[in-house]
């Protein structure tokens, strides 16, 4: 028992120690000496110490050998301490002021990444989403032989995945709020936008039951054209997915717009 009061006694009195010691430093007017514990703490990866230090020093060190690598050390501390948004603009800012420093490439791949990793659900707004896309493709365009191409290649694929789910959505909500119109529209303009995306199939298959169940509510007069509209709604699915899990209920949808059709055209003999 007293051994174990001893040893916690030892422990705090180191720690009230290494405190005082560090609370000097951060008073001290010795640059040199900051430096110097901002790279020890920074290399034992004590990020909450070493960060007030480098963001002091860099002012001081803008412009000469040490700079480069204090602001290198600041960004890579402030996406450790999970600061990504703060941590994202200045791994680009790094790569703008030291394009040919041996961190450049990095930087700007981390400036990108930081923006996937604050990228929301796709149900919230997709700024951030947006922003990463546009990073990746900045990195790719500047270092097409880099290692992290693959990788940044998924993480584009799962980051444009997420807009087209937003929009999407979107799209379906018009539907299933029988919103036909607003759902068509949405449907098109998702198609033109992302013309392989995975919905595809869905969204094609979906423009159709839109227009179907806006020409089975149309008043007579306007019946005639939306009756073409949904014919070629229907063709347009199944000429571009005919093995679909959908097509039954597709060829079920158009008999019975055929049949529509005949008696729309008998009623105006």
């Amino acid at each position: 028992m007293k051994r174990g009061i001893y040893i916690h006694l030892l422990f705090t009195i180191f720690v009230l120690q290494a405190c005082s010691k560090y609370q000097k430093l951060l008073k001290s007017n010795d640059n040199n000496a900051k430096y110097e514990g901002a790279v020890k703490y920074y290399e034992k990866k004590d990020y909450q110490r070493a960060f007030p230090l480098l963001e002091e020093l860099m002012p001081l060190y803008r412009g000469v050998e040490k700079g480069e690598l204090i602001y290198y050390y600041y960004c890579n501390a402030n996406y450790f301490l999970n600061d990504f948004y703060v941590a994202a603009y200045h791994y680009k800012k790094f790569y703008q002021t030291y394009p040919t420093s041996k961190y450049a490439e990095e930087c700007l791949y981390m400036a990108a990444y930081c923006n996937y990793i604050i990228s929301p659900p796709y149900s919230l707004d997709q700024e951030s989403t947006v922003k990463a896309i546009e990073e990746f493709q900045v990195f790719t365009a500047a270092f097409p032989n880099s290692t992290r191409i693959d990788t940044c290649n998924q993480l584009l694929d799962e980051l444009e995945n997420k807009i087209e789910t937003k929009h999407m959505e979107y799209a379906k909500l018009y539907y299933k709020t029988e919103n036909y119109k607003a759902a068509i529209v949405s449907f098109q303009n998702f198609l033109k936008d992302f013309p392989v995306s995975a919905y595809k199939e869905e969204a094609l298959f979906l423009s159709f039951k839109s227009w179907y169940f806006l020409t089975k509510n149309s008043v007579p007069e306007k019946k005639t054209e939306r009756i073409k509209e949904t014919i070629e709604a229907y063709y347009n699915f199944v000429d571009a997915f005919p093995n679909s899990k959908k097509i039954k209920e597709a060829e079920s949808l158009y008999k019975n717009l055929t049949l529509e059709k005949q008696k729309t055209e008998q009623k105006k003999i």
